[in-house]
């Protein structure tokens, strides 16, 4: 068996082609679990790259980006905050598969074989939109899921706007493979069919002719995306379209869509663009009485009340115009390229963290977590123009000078060890005197 560690590479051929679900059988299938490359963690450098590819063609068609960077870095910290507890654990979508097929399978397909892959393709996409139509008409599984849709731009950076909750109750629904697909199949296409939908958010790309019929585009996913009310709750497709017309989800686009929740959270401090909808259920339910109804709470669609229907009444979603105007933070420009940076140099952390995982103690890789979130929190604050967020970037660059003294988070180049003390210096004095004059002039706030 081999090391986990010790993955093939991905090359650049193959690096794009995954990202269209265009591998073939015989490159992407493997033995074990452990031989299966972490395609998600390889395919940063092409996330990257047609982010900045996106925004080249953006600015040439429409003379402008495709969306804000504040909304861009509220995307990424979703995504980052979504990927961290991997670092301690394989996912649950693979622990409970495992489970399941060492414990109740009923046949064994052949691993290698193409018509195993073939049919793994099927099975995977299948159960993603019977997940995803349910975390839209269950209101606990809509408390993850609602974090992708609360971007009101749509861009390549909004596919990386991922819940910290979802992947708890989305194994549910490709457990049945379980029962005769191999584990380590599984794990190419829950990998693939994730990498498919990232190119479908952009506006770049408008209608692609007859593959319209059979896959899910951009100009599909954009309807879902959609806050119209002739967008709720359609085209929940992961990579075949197939599934919203045979199951009577399918709307194609027609007006101009406007993109976020029905109810926007007007933030960019991460913790809320997770949880708020999970505070918004904990108020419901107590406020809603008798015991069917609070269960109903739980369990009905996200607009449902006493009296109306399991998904609630379409006449209650706010109509929009088309002239919206998303919501964008009000900091300097000259904060937001502070901002930029500070993200730029968490990112590299975070990425060798994930590199260097295997060698890492636990304690190290706690201490680094919890810098790479305070970091994330810091920076929504800091965007959302928060009372207390000059007090927690001092705390925050302080925290970082003292885990890079005890060893437990060093610069990528051991060189740049002195520059880096000196700049994050800087910064503590920097924020520690607008904290100071914050706290004199208003104490009690």
């Amino acid at each position: 068996m081999k090391n986990p560690e010790a993955q093939q590479d991905v090359s650049v051929s193959q690096g794009i082609r995954m990202m269209f679900y265009v591998m073939k059988p015989s490159e992407t299938s493997f033995q074990t679990l452990e031989e299966v490359p972490d395609y998600v963690r390889k395919a940063t450098p092409f996330f990257i790259s047609l982010m900045l590819l996106e925004l080249v063609v953006s600015w040439i068609r429409k003379g402008k980006p495709s969306g804000g960077l504040d909304d861009a870095l509220a995307s990424l910290s979703a995504g980052i905050m979504s990927r961290l507890p991997r670092l301690f654990s394989r996912s649950i979508e693979l622990t409970s598969y495992v489970y399941i097929w060492e414990n109740y399978r009923l046949i064994s397909l052949p691993w290698d074989s193409p018509w195993t892959w073939y049919l793994t393709f099927l099975g995977v996409d299948f159960g993603y939109y019977w997940f995803h139509r349910m975390a839209h008409e269950v209101n606990i599984m809509w408390a993850g899921h609602q974090t992708h849709h609360s971007s009101e731009g749509y861009n390549l950076s909004t596919a990386l706007r991922q819940s910290v909750l979802q992947i708890y109750t989305s194994w549910i629904f490709y457990s049945p493979l379980a029962l005769f697909i191999p584990p380590s199949v599984y794990a190419v296409h829950l990998q693939f069919n994730l990498l498919y939908q990232f190119w479908i958010h952009t506006e770049v790309i408008d209608n692609l002719g007859p593959l319209e019929l059979i896959l899910n585009t951009p100009s599909h996913h954009r309807v879902h995306h959609g806050r119209n009310r002739y967008c709720i709750d359609r085209n929940f497709a992961g990579t075949l379209i197939i599934w919203d017309r045979i199951f009577g989800t399918f709307e194609a686009e027609n007006e101009k869509v406007v993109y976020g929740l029905t109810h926007p959270i007007n933030t960019f401090e991460p913790f809320k663009v997770q949880f708020h909808h999970l505070v918004n259920i904990w108020t419901t339910f107590w406020a809603t009485p008798g015991f069917f109804n609070k269960f109903s709470v739980i369990f009905k669609g996200p607009g449902w009340s006493p009296g109306k229907p399991r998904l609630g009444l379409i006449e209650e979603i706010p109509e929009v115009e088309g002239k919206e105007i998303p919501f964008s933070s009000s900091a300097s420009q000259l904060l937001k390229i502070y901002v930029l940076v500070q993200f730029a140099l968490m990112l590299a952390f975070y990425e060798e963290t994930f590199a260097d995982k295997a060698v890492l103690s636990q304690v190290t890789l706690l201490l680094r977590v919890c810098f790479i979130i305070l970091t994330l929190t810091s920076i929504g604050f800091l965007l959302d123009q928060r009372r207390k967020a000059a007090v927690l970037e001092t705390f925050r660059c302080l925290v970082f000078l003292m885990l890079c003294r005890s060893g437990h988070l060093k610069p990528c180049l051991s060189s740049s060890s002195f520059a880096f003390e000196i700049f994050f210096s800087i910064c503590i004095a920097f924020w520690g005197v607008r904290s100071v004059k914050q706290l004199v002039s208003d104490p009690w706030r």
